[in-house]
């Protein structure tokens, strides 16, 4: 049995590992959780010397994270009701 809850806040702090704890689809979690590696280091990287850049992409990033999240919880209860 997944919960739920545990997908979607993997899911938003670093998107990608719901999708690796879920099982279902784990190389598109790898695969997303490499790529905020990337997305993190260059939020970093122009926080300082670009803050309205860094506005920008920290916005965007919340508004991706949190799709993250809902899909997240949505297939852990997808794998949930399939298994019931």
């Amino acid at each position: 049995m997944k919960k739920p809850w545990i997908a979607a806040i993997l899911n938003f702090f670093f998107m990608g590992p719901g999708y690796i704890y879920n099982g279902r689809r784990k190389l598109l979690g790898v695969i997303f959780t490499i790529g905020a590696f990337g997305l993190t280091y260059v939020e970093l990287g122009i926080q300082e010397p670009m803050p309205t850049l860094y506005m920008i992409m920290f916005g965007s990033v919340l508004l991706v994270n949190t799709a993250f999240a809902i899909d997240g919880y949505r297939e852990a209860q997808d794998i949930n009701d399939k298994r019931a």
